[in-house]
């Protein structure tokens, strides 16, 4: 698990280690491996809070309230890998702000 980073230092650098293509900029995060990612959005008490996609591109963003103070966003790469960041909850509602405004992308649920 690695913080406030993806793996390669060039994407991201400012945006919390979220991927470029996504309109969304963070503070902080927590980069989950691809199994925790997994096993904690798909667990019981995981609640889908909203889900986006990018209509030029094929990335997608899900969010998920998983704790009472902590939330986990799942990227979809345009390849179909996901991607799982922890993230606080007052930032998950940025990035749900954000990606409600940005032009490209549109609320799926």
């Amino acid at each position: 698990m690695s913080t406030q980073s993806a793996r390669d230092g060039a994407v991201g650098g400012d945006r919390g280690g979220l991927p470029d293509a996504v309109p969304v900029s963070l503070d902080r995060t927590t980069r989950l491996s691809w199994e925790l990612g997994d096993r904690v959005t798909t667990g019981a008490d995981a609640t889908l809070a909203g889900e986006w996609r990018c209509r030029g591109t094929p990335w997608a963003v899900a969010a998920f309230d998983v704790t009472d103070n902590t939330a986990v966003l799942r990227v979809r790469t345009p390849v179909g890998r996901e991607l799982f960041y922890g993230v606080a909850d007052p930032d998950v509602v940025a990035a749900r702000d954000a990606l409600a405004e940005a032009p490209d992308w549109e609320r799926l649920d």
